[in-house]
């Protein structure tokens, strides 16, 4: 029982994870694992110690407590930041998409519209030279000179 380390010492006391070390009148006593945190009647928070006789109750809590709403907030920023990015990033990949297909069209456009050219400029020196087949008529006649 933790009562059988009362008017020792704290770090004797505290070897058994149950008990709780009160500073004022320098008593052991089981923690009370009923309620989260001891009442001011057995002991005041600031004079109570619970795992560490260095730091007391209250201290602990509140280190606790901050390094808690850290993780928490961490967390938070951390899935924010991921699905912002990941949204960004998706967007990012169909803008891109978008801008390469109407480059692809650009370019294919530009292609047609040169071999056009290059037709039209074959077709003016076939014509000037009479090797221009009539079109009207694709089946003329072979002539052998």
């Amino acid at each position: 029982a933790c009562s059988t380390f009362s008017q020792k010492s704290c770090e004797e006391c505290l070897k058994n994870v149950s008990c709780l070390w009160c500073y004022t009148n320098k008593t052991c006593m089981d923690y009370p694992v009923r309620s989260i945190l001891p009442s001011s009647s057995f002991c005041s928070l600031s004079n109570a110690r619970w795992g560490v006789c260095w730091m007391n109750f209250e201290a602990l809590i509140i280190a606790l407590a901050v390094v808690a709403g850290l993780i928490l907030v961490s967390i938070t920023v951390c899935c924010c930041y991921c699905c912002y990015c990941r949204r960004r990033s998706r967007s990012r990949l169909d803008e891109e998409e978008e801008q390469l297909a109407r480059k692809r069209e650009e370019r294919r456009l530009q292609s047609l519209q040169r071999k056009h050219e290059r037709k039209l400029k074959h077709d003016e020196i076939r014509k000037k030279y009479g090797l221009l087949q009539d079109s009207d008529n694709p089946y003329s006649r072979f002539e052998n000179e």
